[in-house]
């Protein structure tokens, strides 16, 4: 019931930012890529950027690595490259484009809803990645099999808590870990697969609609407040590199990101809005 009301309350915050539509260019259209693990939040602004601009449109890809957006977007095939890490800003300004940092993202150890289980600690964590622990019984849930999840390595997600977990820096994945190629596929996962956990962010978890839920890590919830502080340590940043001369529709998107409406949009979707 709580979460219901969440999600009302978080539609009505945004419906009230975004006012009524906005008269605008009669067309424009901004082609996005890049990496998967940022999409779903630009996705969303994007939604709440079209419904303000309805002559706008915004395209969003199937995802690109990191040298392959980069090069997309100084060829012209995209007009904003989506990115989370590895930028080196000096290096980019030289090849003539900007970084604009939107948002910091909890990256969490979702759960599929079948799983009561609240909070987890390092070493249970890295417990069930090893395979010593294989039910959730054994952590205080439902007798129900643990089916872990992982992303790649040279994934974002992986790299946080990687980082972060001094126990799973060097643990090889047994066999039993399924790996997720990209974001959404994890998303898909924890949302269909019964006693599921696997590394997502808290903007999957709130598009979920209760699919998935966040468990807190040695007791800390992952929330914005306690994101903001730097009490909940496993984030990821959210950036958009454009052209340094971007194109109008361009910069009238990146604006309203960086908006009041767009900051209610960041905040609606699980994350906190960076100016």
């Amino acid at each position: 019931m709580r979460l219901q009301w969440a999600c009302r309350i978080s539609a009505l915050m945004v419906g009230l930012a975004l006012g009524a539509p906005i008269p605008g260019p009669t067309s424009e259209k901004i082609v996005v890529d890049g990496s998967t693990g940022v999409m779903p939040l630009v996705a969303a602004l994007a939604k709440a950027y079209q419904e303000r601009y309805p002559g706008a449109t915004v395209e969003i890809g199937q995802g690109l690595g990191t040298k392959a957006r980069l090069q997309a977007l100084e060829e012209g095939k995209i007009d904003i490259a989506l990115a989370s890490h590895g930028l080196v800003v000096e290096d980019l300004a030289r090849r003539g484009m900007a970084v604009h940092e939107i948002a910091k993202v909890a990256v969490v150890f979702g759960v599929n809803a079948s799983v009561p289980v609240t909070n987890v600690t390092d070493p249970q964590i890295c417990d069930v990645y090893a395979g010593r622990i294989t039910n959730w019984k054994e952590l205080g849930g439902p007798d129900i099999a643990i089916a872990p999840r992982t992303r790649p390595d040279s994934e974002v997600d992986a790299e946080v808590v990687r980082g972060k977990l001094a126990c799973l820096k060097d643990l090889q994945m047994p066999q039993g870990v399924k790996v997720m190629p990209r974001s959404g596929d994890m998303a898909t996962e924890l949302a269909a697969s019964v006693g599921a956990i696997g590394m997502t962010t808290t903007t999957v978890v709130e598009q979920s609609r209760g699919q998935i839920r966040a468990l807190s890590l040695n007791g800390v919830i992952p929330s914005a407040e306690n994101v903001g502080r730097k009490a909940y340590a496993l984030t990821r940043d959210s950036f958009l590199v454009t052209k340094a001369a971007a194109a109008p529709a361009v910069s009238r998107f990146v604006e309203f990101i960086r908006s009041a409406a767009g900051a209610v949009v960041i905040g609606a979707n699980g994350a906190v809005p960076v100016k």
